[in-house]
Order: C-alpha cells, then sequence, then structure tokens
C-alpha cells in the first residue's frame, strides 16, 4: 500500500557529482573472446532493424549519460504525455483529470534551464503538478523534485529503499576524483513523502501508473506501466526506470540481480500487453529520430513510440542480452 512518513528530515545535501550520472568505465583490457562475440551477435540478431542501435550501444559503445547532450524540443508525444529533457534524460509529464503528473524531475540545476522552459513551451501549467514519481534515487532523477515540492505542493514518489539512497547517500569510492562527472550545485533531496511500493497504483484522477520493483542499478529502481492515448485510442506504456547505463560500479550480484529485474518487468509487460516503449535515459532508444519523425506526422500516420507488443518485448531482450555480453566480458578481464 501507498504510505506517507509526516516526519521532515533536516535537510540533506547529495552531491550532484557523486549521483548525476554513472562514470565512464575503461575500455576492456584485451579484445572480445569468440564466447562474448556470439553473445553481442544473439543480441543483435534479437535487436533486427528496430534496435540495431539499442544493441550496439548496450553490448559495444556504452556511455553514461551527460549534462552536454543536446536538449530536445519540449514535445507531445501523445495525447496525454509530453516529454521535457536531453537526449541522455528525459522527464515526462502526464496530464489527468485532476492535474498533472510527472516520472521524474531532471537535475536541480535543470529545474530553470529546461524543466520550467519546457513546460511554459508546451503551455502547461507548472502549479498543476500534484504528483512526482521517481524512478530511482540518482540526483539526475529526483534533483528537481525539491523544488517542485516547495514551490507547487508537488507529492514525491519513491520506493523505500531509494528514500534511504536519497536521504543518507554512500561516500564516493576510495580514490574517485571529485572533479570529474558533471558539474552542479549541490542537491537537496525532497522531504521524505509517499513510498513506492510494487503493484500498488499510483493514481491521480483518471490515470493509474502501476510501479514494479527492478533493482540492478540501484536497490530500488521502479519500472512503470501506465495507458497513453494517441489520437483517442488507448495504448499501454512502459518506462524501464534503472537502466544500468555502464556496468563497471556494479558489483556481480548487482548485475545477476538486474537480469532478473529485467525478466521480471518482462512478465508483467507481457501481462499488460505494453505496445510502447518509453526510456528516462533514452540514449539508445532512437529518441531524437522519433521526435522528428512526430513533428512530420500527419493525422492517422503511426505514432514512432508506439513499437508493438512483440517488438517491446525484443527492447527488453536485447537489454539482456546485452548484459549476458557484459558479465561474460567481465570474467574474462
Amino acid at each position: 500500500m501507498l504510505k506517507k512518513n509526516r516526519y521532515i528530515l533536516p535537510c540533506c545535501v547529495v552531491s550532484a557529482v557523486l549521483l548525476h550520472a554513472q562514470p565512464p568505465e575503461a575500455a576492456p583490457a584485451k579484445p572480445d573472446s569468440d564466447a562474448v562475440k556470439a553473445l553481442i551477435d544473439k543480441a543483435k540478431k534479437t535487436a533486427g532493424e528496430e534496435w540495431a542501435g539499442e544493441a550496439h550501444f548496450f553490448c559495444e559503445a556504452p556511455r553514461p549519460n551527460s549534462p552536454t547532450d543536446p536538449p530536445i524540443d519540449p514535445a507531445k508525444i501523445f495525447d496525454n504525455v509530453y516529454a521535457i529533457g536531453n537526449q541522455g534524460t528525459v522527464a515526462y509529464v502526464i496530464r489527468t483529470s485532476a492535474g498533472l503528473m510527472m516520472i521524474d524531475s531532471l537535475g536541480a540545476n535543470q529545474v530553470d534551464t529546461l524543466l520550467l522552459p519546457g513546460f511554459q513551451k508546451l503551455g502547461l501549467d507548472p502549479t498543476t503538478i500534484k504528483t512526482v514519481i521517481i524512478a530511482h534515487g540518482h540526483a539526475d532523477h529526483f534533483g528537481g523534485s525539491f523544488y517542485l515540492q516547495e514551490h507547487y505542493n508537488a507529492r514525491i514518489y519513491v520506493s523505500a529503499v531509494d528514500w534511504d539512497l536519497m536521504l543518507h547517500p554512500p561516500a564516493p569510492p576510495a580514490g574517485a576524483n571529485p572533479n570529474k562527472g558533471p558539474a552542479g550545485p549541490p542537491v537537496t533531496p525532497p522531504r521524505k513523502d509517499m513510498v513506492i511500493t510494487e503493484g500498488q497504483p499510483i493514481v491521480l484522477g483518471d490515470e493509474k501508473v502501476m510501479p514494479f520493483a527492478i533493482p540492478g542499478h540501484t536497490a530500488g529502481s521502479m519500472g512503470f506501466i501506465f495507458p497513453v492515448k494517441d489520437q483517442g485510442k488507448t495504448h499501454m506504456a512502459a518506462l524501464f526506470g534503472g537502466t544500468i547505463l555502464l556496468v563497471g560500479r556494479i558489483p556481480d550480484e548487482g548485475l545477476q540481480q538486474y537480469l532478473k529485474s529485467i525478466a521480471h518487468f518482462k512478465e508483467e509487460t507481457k501481462k499488460a500487453k505494453v505496445d510502447v516503449e518509453l526510456q528516462n535515459h533514452p540514449l539508445m532508444d532512437g529518441l531524437p529520430e522519433k521526435l522528428e519523425k512526430l513533428k512530420a506526422r500527419s493525422k492517422g500516420e503511426p505514432n514512432p513510440f508506439i513499437v508493438g507488443q512483440a517488438e517491446y518485448g525484443k527492447f527488453l531482450d536485447v537489454m539482456s542480452e546485452c548484459m549476458d555480453a557484459q558479465i561474460a566480458r567481465r570474467k574474462e578481464q
């Protein structure tokens, strides 16, 4: 069930440098073996034409999101869903009968540069934001939520484990260079509010978002399944909110848990007949091309974000198969 913790913790500051993005990792120490190459080939075969870029990204050329990723034009991607952010990190706004719901809030230093200008360009009123759902407890996702909570009284939803991560972040790894990573001011997390529990819907007006636990990237990462409307027709969207972009600082057990999480989320998306693919880190899914197609779309033409049930399943399969390749590569280094 959804629970509210009413106490207010003292102001806790989190370093954006530590939590904004996963750090780059070194190139493989030696060429891939035939076994690793076979796993990559398997992923590419699964990917086909639709997810060729995803297979290349996850298997061969992963990279972290960055504050220097080019901004996207704020876009209405469905009748009731909007995208704001940049090509590496996106927050989604869902219009409901009772106000606005958001999934993620971008970074704290992007509120004035991306988030609020995006609302203005889209004709959305930020004072009507009622609910902000955070996919996982890293600052590039929750950073803007403190502002939204303070200025608009938005309710902030985070998994129990990642509330703890946000409010009590771990120390940086030994030997970490604090000068590397994205620059930015310290990030204040929101006051502890609503707790996300797997399978318990988050409801605002006529919209219902179903959360599912997908630990691996963080212990409390969540995936979401929710209806969207395209030219009046309902489709089911899914957002895998805890994607591992780089495996370097994820321990072996974390990677194995991640594989289980992908399989779990695939099972749930299959039950829900998901046919729309969304990502909060859309580095690998062709977001810029989809937005361009959407701009040129005429009435009756397909929405590029609607990929179909089979293709959404393949999207998760490629993610899983490339992680198999990354795990095998790690064992050989």
